[in-house]
């Protein structure tokens, strides 16, 4: 009988910080997927006439970002390439994160996700989501990146 398991650092914090925050009344951050490399953060604010997104997407050019609308979920998608070591320098910390990363978020029934304006602006994108009476209908939507 084998009594040792594998201990996952990346669940073990994931699961404190989640703990933590439900204590302090906060959200807590998003989860990590074993094939993701990094989860962008984002705020989301709300007044009388639309949602607001700002995710931070630092080191990324809009060209490298996807935002879409599909049966009630706003997605964000990319990739941060990693930088390639360079013959002449060396590096001794890597600490930023790399690779593809997928950010998504239910819609409010009021939201009007045929409408939906994005823009990219010193790495944050921000997505202004229209309010509107009506509910969404599922059709698949991309949203160009200004």
């Amino acid at each position: 009988m084998n009594l040792l398991t594998k201990w996952d650092l990346f669940h073990e914090t994931d699961d404190l910080s989640n703990r933590l925050s439900n204590y302090f009344g906060r959200s807590p951050l998003p989860r990590r997927e074993d094939n993701d490399l990094w989860v962008p953060v984002a705020d989301i604010t709300e007044d009388a006439k639309e949602y607001l997104i700002k995710a931070e997407l630092p080191g990324l050019e809009r060209n490298e970002v996807k935002v879409t609308v599909e049966e009630g979920m706003l997605v964000i998608s990319g990739e941060r390439k990693s930088e390639h070591e360079e013959k002449d320098r060396k590096f001794h910390r890597i600490e930023r994160s790399y690779g593809n990363f997928v950010r998504s978020f239910t819609l409010p029934d009021n939201a009007d996700g045929a409408n939906i304006q994005a823009e990219f602006k010193n790495g944050i994108l921000h997505i202004h989501l229209p309010k509107n009476k009506k509910a969404l209908k599922a059709r698949p939507i991309e949203i160009e990146v200004h």
